[in-house]
């Protein structure tokens, strides 16, 4: 018998002393062997064959190469003494072969010796028994492949993609990713469904019927361009009007926005990347901050003002100069504090009466008080602390300049409870009495903007003025939790 090419494991054919071994001399093979080894020797594939009673092992050089540092002692032995080291995975398979039945596996995993050292490996490979013309079973023949570094590399690009779904689920911005022309959704993270409404079903739909309300407002569009052209888009405080109240009514939001196409190895688009961040409630703090912050210069130029209404009361109630100085002097020292607390954005932890006290003392004459309080022991957190503060300080600065206590027989009544059917919602109602006829003023200055702006940080925050002609009445009301909220 001649072997034909083969490479190095053709050489072992030719010059393999087959006498000695228990196959015997080539000439002498079945014709199924010596088929098959000019079969294998031709073959760039890896190819094993375990022939005979004693399970010879002959392969090409493809098969070689996995058999590591036991090449080429193996060649013409037995398949045992080839793999010795896994003998226990190995020998139930060869074993079902030489019984007749074949085994084909996409991967199978061992643990390997066979370059001094144990390494994780992985192969493909099918067994398929060989049989003479009566149909007896002569041996083994295998075709198969390494696919250990596949395995690996699959392996890190899952772990890689974990990694970046973990990044993806705890990124403080909304992540999803839109595959294919229509847009699909492959994936969102939990910011994301936030800001669209928990609750959608979006996954394996395309954008236009997931999240159909954005159609007419154009993000399809911009989807499309994105897409078709690969340029990004970003934008910041995007108005979008999206579904998301609990039951499904529109709710407008500010965005920033972020469209960014995603690529193949190849280069070509193959979907688009979505950042979104709600930015509605930073917002309102950035312009409530700024409405403060005019407030400041609004207040700072009726400083002097509000310290000669305060001199002109103490005077005229004091009993004497020596004692007027020392009250107009705590009184002023008070306002600056109140000042103080404002420039520096916040009061901590409060309770609604000491804020009260503290306009009081400011405003209010204890030889011949002006004010009526009452109202229950009320917790306030800190960012409607320093509203609630401004509110009433802007709110006597009115009265003194335009309303009750613009008259000395005129009257303030500041009273506040807990108020609506579960006990859930902080009142505060200020009543002005015996002052000038009220009227509704002809423009809207800064202090009634501070003042209509309602509590920062309290959620469903309203303000009711009514300019009734017997006295100024205003209701200032917020969700209770959030009123006694700590930011």
């Amino acid at each position: 018998m001649n072997f034909v090419g083969g490479g190095e494991c053709g050489d072992l054919f030719r010059g393999f002393a087959w006498e000695n071994s228990p196959l015997g001399v080539p000439d002498s093979w079945p014709v199924e062997l010596q088929t098959l080894v000019n079969v294998m020797l031709g073959s760039l594939q890896p190819m094993l064959i375990v022939w005979g009673p004693k399970q010879t092992c002959l392969y090409n050089d493809g098969y070689a190469v996995m058999c590591g540092n036991r090449h080429p002692a193996a060649f013409g032995h037995s398949f045992q003494e080839l793999w010795f080291d896994i003998w226990d995975a190995v020998d139930p398979i060869i074993s079902a072969a030489y019984a007749g039945q074949g085994t084909s596996m996409n991967d199978i995993e061992f643990i390997m010796h066979r370059k001094g050292y144990p390494e994780e490996t992985h192969f493909s490979f099918s067994y398929t028994p060989v049989r003479d013309q009566s149909g007896i079973v002569l041996g083994m023949f295998c075709a198969c492949s390494e696919i250990t570094n596949e395995i690996i590399m699959r392996r890190e690009q899952e772990s890689m993609h974990e990694k970046l779904l973990q990044i993806f689920q705890m990124s403080p911005s909304g992540i999803a990713t839109l595959s294919g022309p229509n847009h699909i959704f492959e994936f969102a993270n939990e910011e994301y469904y936030s800001m669209i409404g928990v609750g959608r079903d979006i996954i394996g739909r395309p954008v236009a019927e997931a999240v159909s309300e954005v159609v007419k407002q154009g993000f399809i569009d911009l989807l499309d361009d994105v897409y078709k052209t690969g340029k990004p888009f970003a934008a910041r405080a995007v108005p979008v009007e999206l579904n998301r109240g609990p039951d499904g009514e529109k709710q407008s939001r500010m965005i920033d926005l972020v469209y960014q196409a995603m690529r193949s190895g190849s280069g070509e688009i193959t979907g688009i990347l979505v950042q979104a961040q709600d930015v509605t409630e930073r917002l309102a703090e950035q312009k409530h901050r700024e409405l403060i912050s005019h407030e400041l210069g609004h207040r700072l130029k009726n400083q002097l003002a509000m310290v000669q209404a305060i001199a002109s009361q103490t005077l005229r109630s004091a009993e004497s100069l020596d004692s007027a100085r020392k009250t107009l002097s705590a009184r002023i020292g008070v306002l600056s504090a109140a000042h103080d607390t404002v420039i520096q954005g916040g009061l901590g932890t409060s309770h609604v009466h000491k804020l009260v006290n503290q306009m009081l003392e400011v405003h209010n004459d204890p030889m011949a008080s002006r004010f009526t309080v009452s109202g229950v022991n009320l917790r306030v957190g800190s960012r409607p602390s320093l509203s609630l503060s401004l509110i009433l300080h802007e709110l006597a600065t009115n009265a003194i300049k335009y309303g009750a206590l613009s008259v000395p027989e005129g009257q303030v009544d500041i009273r506040w409870h807990v108020t609506g059917e579960a006990k859930d919602r902080f009142e505060l109602l200020w009543t002005e009495t015996g002052g000038p006829v009220v009227a509704m003023p002809e423009r809207v200055g800064s202090g009634s903007r501070l003042i209509k702006a309602g509590l920062a940080g309290a959620a469903d925050s309203r303000v009711d003025i009514a300019y009734d002609a017997g006295g100024l009445r205003c209701i200032i009301s917020a969700d209770l939790s959030s009123f006694q909220q700590e930011h």
